[in-house]
């Protein structure tokens, strides 16, 4: 895998996050070679970065905990969704929501534009733009280094697991 020299300011760049991201989901990729064999194969609890909610869990005999949420097939399938997300866009759904929007506003519903009320001034507009802006960033870097370390997770597990040819015990 080809390593990108970083410094400390372009070590947070969403695009050096989004570039990690699809290196380690394409790594996974090329190191899986049967998907298949991921199937009811859970991922170990302190494998996981738990983002937000605690997922159940279960013990193994050996003590570790088994995450009973997802299968490593899982998220297998759902960082190469998001890999395939970021690199060809989500432009259907997009142009689903903005077509429904269109037609409430259309309609009166929510999100018609009320003319009476009149609009916020332009500085508390852009104030509040960029602090959405800077809100989002921030939290799409990290749901995207969380990503990554699940991606460079399972494919490390993978090796394990095939090299030590005892898958699911």
């Amino acid at each position: 895998m080809m390593q990108i020299c970083e410094s400390y300011s372009q070590k947070h760049s969403l695009f050096n996050a989004m570039n990690r991201f699809i290196g380690a989901v394409n790594n996974m990729d090329q190191t899986v070679m049967v998907p298949s064999l991921l199937r009811d194969v859970p991922l170990l609890l302190e494998e996981l970065d738990a983002g937000g909610g605690e997922p159940e869990a279960s013990l193994t005999p050996n003590g570790g905990a088994y995450c009973s949420c997802r299968d490593m097939y899982s998220h297998y399938v759902l960082l190469k969704s998001i890999r395939n997300d970021i690199e060809w866009g989500v432009l259907q759904q997009a142009s689903e929501e903005a077509a429904s929007r269109k037609k409430e506003k259309l309609n009166g519903g929510p999100g018609a534009v009320d003319i009476s009320r009149g609009l916020p001034e332009d500085e508390e507009v852009e104030e509040d733009l960029e602090k959405q802006f800077h809100y989002h960033l921030s939290g799409l870097h990290t749901v995207l280094s969380k990503l990554t370390r699940k991606a460079n997770v399972l494919t490390n597990r993978y090796k394990q697991e095939i090299g030590g040819n005892n898958w699911g015990h």
